[in-house]
């Protein structure tokens, strides 16, 4: 019997990983999938376009149906009879049947309805944000007590794997390892917590607002907010720690409502985000103005670098509010006795040295930068295998760079959080190509990799590169080349293959310092004595 046929539009951020996983998220069908760049067309050359292909499903892929922005235009294309079987499916699994009778029945009346409730989002958004900037802030109680409430607001936390991941659940650990009785609100469950040990009560965002871009952001934030002052109600809390959403200041209302202080852990600007490395906000006044009243109402901004200090100090930020904590690790997950070997047995890398790498090959990563130093390596040392871990923007053209390799490289995709020691493990050399931005400006990032890397006990090839060449010294914790540099990056390589006992070396010294400096618990220690020596916590 025929295996169905099925048009697969990508409207998701990362097209190239998701078609990748298109067997997996639609199995036994006959797939086309097509790229946004193809459905670039007007409304009625698209539809004979799609009607053209006469598949039995038309599927429409998005990262999040909750979070998709003008959902209501895949509705309507979907109310069209392009194919006899129609549906948004999201990458949770999620499915939405589409129909004409559905798009009349339901989707038109709640179109109306977020198009009438969508402009007093944004006047309520931006009165709210007025209102704080123009208010002094306030003087928090000291927090007596140990009941912490950890906000995670934005829209993308429910990721399964990255260095996002791993900070949250990693703070969350830390606050659990000195005594607090910590419990979250949050738009999704964080991977690797224990709901049974810190609570999470969930807000998860409504499709109504799926109108205009960016919308839902602040319409998610105003309900956040009230659900998160409806549990404080019961709850309580003596200290509010919230990782900043660009459209979200609940932390700064609840706060103040209470009386408390409020950590901010902030991780960069997302307006400059938006403009170097995705696309411009179109209500980036409200993001600029959320931004603003979050960095002047908290009474600690936790950042991970040295860079992000002095940009918070021009702007103004006081020197007393602003501590630099980089990034941790945890080294009873992370550590050098975990067994690699089934899944090196798994993957054909069986008594090979192992080159490996694991991250969202994002464009500051530069996995294209170790690709093409793998090729060099390859070139001396064949029977040598690299492995590739995680997926992203950058992978397709690291595939390309390597595509003549075969069996000597291995991309995995992405895996759980959770599976991520065991593939370090599987690993004899870490790399760490990170490069400098494009546009010039200072790398202002902390990679969670590098710790995690360093609690493994092996050797590390890394980019000396502004906080990585802080944390790791050359030739005592690691090799360091400067960062774009492939060629440097294949000969430390190909020194640490050479070199077992060197590995042994660096990698032992790394963990040391990782122990001594670098766990969660000690990353949360020192925002807990910044906060006693400035009176705003009296924990014994």
């Amino acid at each position: 019997m025929a295996q169905p046929s099925a048009a697969v539009l990508l409207l998701v951020q990362d097209p190239d990983r998701a078609e990748r996983a298109l067997p997996q998220i639609l199995p036994g069908r006959d797939l086309k999938p097509l790229r946004r760049e193809e459905l670039r067309l007007a409304p009625l050359a698209l539809v004979r376009r799609l009607r053209s292909l006469a598949v039995d499903e038309l599927v429409v892929l998005t990262d999040d149906l909750d979070a998709h922005e003008k959902l209501w235009r895949i509705q309507a294309l979907g109310a069209m009879p392009l194919a006899p079987r129609r549906y948004v499916q999201d990458l949770r699994g999620r499915r939405l049947r589409l129909s004409s009778a559905r798009f009349a029945a339901r989707d038109l009346p709640a179109l109306a309805c977020g198009l009438l409730l969508s402009g007093p989002v944004l006047i309520r958004t931006r009165r709210s944000l007025d209102r704080l900037l123009a208010l002094p802030r306030h003087s928090p109680d000291p927090a007596a007590g140990r009941n912490v409430c950890f906000l995670r607001s934005d829209l993308w936390s429910g990721i399964p794997a990255g260095g996002s991941v791993a900070h949250t659940a990693g703070v969350a650990q830390g606050f659990s390892r000195i005594g607090a009785d910590l419990f979250f609100i949050g738009t999704s469950a964080p991977p690797l917590v224990d709901p049974d040990r810190q609570p999470v009560h969930l807000v998860p965002p409504r499709r109504i607002y799926n109108v205009f871009r960016e919308v839902p952001y602040f319409a998610h934030a105003l309900r956040f907010d009230r659900e998160a002052r409806l549990v404080l109600a019961r709850r309580g809390a003596d200290l509010i720690y919230q990782r900043f959403d660009p459209s979200n200041h609940s932390g700064v209302l609840r706060s103040r409502h209470l009386g408390v202080p409020l950590v901010l852990e902030f991780n960069g600007s997302e307006v400059w985000i938006a403009d170097h490395w995705d696309r411009p906000f179109r209500f980036r006044t409200l993001f600029e103005k959320t931004e603003a009243a979050n960095l002047r109402h908290a009474d600690l901004v936790v950042v991970v670098s040295d860079v992000l200090r002095e940009s918070l100090l021009a702007r103004g930020v006081e020197e007393e509010r602003v501590l630099v904590q980089p990034n941790g690790v945890d080294p009873e997950r992370y550590h050098p006795a975990l067994d690699g070997s089934p899944l090196r047995r798994r993957l054909g890398l069986d008594d090979r040295v192992v080159v490996g790498f694991i991250g969202t090959f994002g464009v500051w990563h530069g996995a294209p930068v170790l690709a093409r130093a793998a090729r060099r390596v390859l070139a001396e040392r064949p029977e040598v295998r690299f492995l590739f871990v995680g997926d992203g923007k950058d992978r397709k053209e690291c595939e390309a760079i390597l595509a003549d390799q075969d069996a000597r490289v291995v991309f995995t995709g992405t895996v759980p959080q959770q599976e991520g020691p065991e593939h370090l493990a599987a690993m004899d050399i870490l790399a760490a190509p990170h490069v400098e931005n494009r546009d010039g400006s200072r790398f202002f990032g902390s990679p969670t990799k590098l710790f995690e890397y360093m609690a493994m006990g092996r050797g590390i090839v890394a980019s000396r590169l502004e906080q990585i060449g802080d944390v790791l010294q050359d030739a005592e914790t690691a090799l360091l080349v400067p960062p774009g540099d492939e060629a440097a990056l294949a000969r430390a390589v190909v020194r640490l293959i050479d070199d077992p006992d060197l590995r042994r070396r660096l990698g032992a010294a790394a963990r040391r310092r990782a122990l001594l400096r670098h766990s969660w618990e000690a990353h949360v220690r020192g925002i807990a004595g910044r906060l006693a020596d400035r009176g705003l916590l009296r924990w014994s």
